[in-house]
Order: C-alpha cells, then sequence, then structure tokens
C-alpha cells in the first residue's frame, strides 16, 4: 500500500458519509479516493457522496465520477 501514499502507521477510517457531514464507523487518519486511489488526510476531506458512499480527492473529481454515473441516468451530457 506504500504506492498510495499512506504514511507509516496511518490506517484508514471507515466513514458513513452524511449530507454535510460524515461519521468515523472506525478511527483512521485518511480515506482513499474512489476514482484516483490517492490518500486523503481527514482533515483535508472535502468532496463526498452520499448516495455512492465515495470519497474524491477534489471538485474536479466529484464531477468526473457524476458524469460517469448520474449524468448518464439522468440524460446530461
Amino acid at each position: 500500500m506504500k504506492s498510495l501514499g499512506i504514511p507509516p502507521g496511518g490506517k484508514t477510517a471507515i466513514l458513513n458519509f452524511l449530507d454535510g457531514d460524515y461519521e468515523v464507523k472506525s478511527g483512521g487518519t485518511h480515506v482513499i479516493c474512489a476514482v484516483t486511489n490517492r490518500v486523503i488526510p481527514l482533515d483535508e476531506l472535502k468532496y463526498w457522496c452520499v448516495s455512492r458512499q465515495e470519497a474524491y480527492a477534489s471538485a474536479e473529481v466529484a464531477y468526473q465520477r457524476y458524469i460517469e454515473t448520474d449524468a448518464i441516468k439522468h440524460n446530461i451530457q
């Protein structure tokens, strides 16, 4: 897992993503971006999807994921 940039001793947190917040199910120092596999420290986590329960490294990555999934369902191009 070193290729993901996980700091030594760092543990991946398990979160329940809510609207505008999240709750920690299992403590850790970071989560992994669902699209890029980048490590996101919890204090830098800003983007996630409640319906898919996924974390994203940036707004651009979150939008990319939306286009790949939800936009097709809603016929948005």
